[in-house]
């Protein structure tokens, strides 16, 4: 079970929307969005409708002002909530489309993935275990992406522009 409140204006002011679950197009429920708070739960947020755009992951708390999430910009247009299930992280990554190529198995936080497996992308993936977050850049920075359980057969199956992933991070349920 998640809570999140979205607010037009920043530190929590101005018209609000509540979510608990999945919200494929907020634009008619919210113009801007400037603060959230997450009271419960895990959720990435999306600057389009229908889970589009760039995401980013906020666990329960407080966030201001849109820059405390890394946000650009005052635009949230969809939200999904993460299902934690109690368990093992597993990740199989592969250097080429479609489960091919140098195979790399995951089960923890790999801050930077060329120091660690040597390779130039990550095209494919197979999650059996845990949700992750994708960067697009070493040391958690720049671009993220939602991989949840299930197979990737190439990168733009999670959204992803290219092959570049330069961290991957579990999300913890904390």
């Amino acid at each position: 079970m998640g809570k999140i409140i979205f607010y037009e204006d920043k530190n929590f002011s101005g018209h609000y929307i509540e979510c608990s679950s999945d919200c494929a197009d907020m634009t008619c429920l919210l113009k801007r969005c400037n603060s959230i708070r997450v009271e419960s739960g895990c959720f990435m947020i999306y600057e389009k409708p229908n889970y589009n755009g760039n995401q980013y992951c906020l666990r329960r708390g407080e966030y201001p002002d849109c820059h405390d999430w890394m946000g650009a910009n005052d635009s949230v247009c969809s939200c999904h909530l993460i299902h934690m299930e109690p368990g093992s992280f597993n990740m199989r990554l592969y250097g080429r489309l479609e489960f091919g190529g140098k195979m790399m198995d995951l089960t923890d936080d790999c801050p930077n993935v060329m120091d660690r497996f040597h390779v130039n992308g990550i095209f494919s993936c197979k999650v059996t275990g845990g949700n992750w977050l994708f960067y697009e850049h070493p040391d958690y920075r720049g671009r993220m992406y939602l991989i949840q359980p299930g197979e990737y057969t190439r990168f733009s199956e999670w959204g992803g522009r290219s092959a570049r992933v330069g961290s991957i991070r579990r999300i913890l349920d904390y």
